[in-house]
């Protein structure tokens, strides 16, 4: 087992992940808006109390502020950093100032607004991921048998040697990477395989083995194994093009392991102890992916960039998910809930939201002390 990180380590990787995927996250809020024509009055790294920062000339102040964990862009005519409309600031200004704020502009300009954060930290994690893929190609590894672990429910589901693998539970795939994510976060789960073996097509039901995995630093997954070997995987070199598509596909691969991982919590499949990810064990994961060098590092942060966008996108008020939920009501309503509603859903949101902060630092806690304090 590899020793864990000095705190020097683990604070610095920290801050060099978060802070980077935070900015990333509001420049994509903060340039979308500028190309709508709205003036920003604040772009903040951090909440809480402004620790440094500068105003340009076109009167954005770009601030530090104590507490590193998230950011905002506070747009004229907001009332906070959650862009709630202020009708008292709102109505103090003139038709020119008006017309520069967040909420006098037109639906669709808000929503590509908000949206804006999040596809930006996608973006950024496809870039990653493509850049991954230009310099040592892509995995080639045909869904086909190669080999059993003895005692698996392969191995005892009647499988054989040369198989290969069409489809789980009637979705097609193409590699034997397509298998391994469609069973890696369902352990104690059956499935039904589509098998072809001498130019016969046929099922083969078996139900998934459970297996706890331990990295070098001792942190444990429990994950969902069938226990089929594949031949050796290649690499084969991409084109940029390539490089990008996969890239799009490996992220999209991503989220979909995290609908199904908050599938599972709702359905009482995953407790929500052993899922929910802190603040500490996120500093703790970054410093230990930080000390084994800037490729683990990289990948590490395009799965967080993908992460921050997830969460973000969560219909749930105070998030921007929440902003464009109630944009999508406005839609239909060709009219806003009124102010009442909004702020009451937002108090609401932001209760929700500071609430399961305080459970996953309480959890990262808890998680990280020695069993027998437990």
């Amino acid at each position: 087992m590899t020793q864990s990180p000095s705190l020097l380590v683990t604070i610095l990787g920290f801050l060099l992940l978060l802070g980077p995927l935070i900015v990333v996250h509001e420049l994509g809020h903060y340039l979308v808006g500028r190309w709508c024509g709205v003036k920003a009055d604040a772009f903040s790294v951090g909440f809480g109390k402004e620790l440094f920062g500068i105003t340009d000339r076109r009167g954005t102040r770009w601030k530090l502020s104590a507490i590193p964990l998230g950011g905002y862009v506070q747009f004229a005519g907001d009332m906070d950093p959650t862009s709630r409309p202020d009708d008292a600031k709102f109505a103090g200004l003139t038709p020119e100032e008006k017309a520069q704020t967040f909420n006098a502009k037109p639906l669709w300009q808000r929503a590509a607004i908000v949206a804006a954060g999040p596809l930006t930290n996608l973006a950024v994690a496809i870039l990653i991921f493509a850049a991954f893929n230009l310099a040592f190609g892509k995995v080639v590894a045909p869904a086909v048998v190669d080999n059993f672990v003895p005692g698996s429910p392969a191995a005892t589901a009647g499988l054989l040697k040369g198989d290969r693998i069409l489809a789980v539970n009637g979705s097609q795939i193409d590699d034997f990477t397509a298998l391994r994510e469609r069973v890696f976060l369902r352990p104690d789960t059956k499935f039904t395989l589509t098998i072809e073996r001498g130019g016969a097509r046929f099922p083969v039901e078996l139900r998934s083995a459970s297996k706890v995995l331990k990295d070098r630093f001792g942190n444990e997954t429990r994950i969902g194994v069938m226990g089929i070997m594949a031949a050796r995987p290649q690499l084969v070199p991409v084109d940029p093009v390539e490089a990008v598509a996969l890239a799009g596909k490996q992220t999209w691969g991503v989220v979909t392991m995290q609908v199904i991982g908050i599938s599972q919590i709702v359905t009482g499949e995953r407790p929500l102890r052993a899922t929910l990810t802190g603040p500490i064990k996120m500093a703790k994961y970054s410093g230990e992916q930080f000390s084994l060098g800037w490729l683990a590092f990289g990948y590490f942060a395009a799965l967080v960039s993908i992460n921050l966008a997830f969460i973000n996108l969560l219909p749930i008020p105070a998030l921007d998910g929440g902003h464009l939920a109630f944009y999508a009501v406005e839609a239909v309503r060709r009219r806003p809930l009124d102010a009442r509603s909004q702020d009451l859903a937002y108090r609401t949101g932001l209760a929700l939201v500071v609430g399961l902060m305080l459970f996953a630092t309480l959890n990262d806690i808890a998680s990280l002390l020695p069993r027998a304090w437990r």
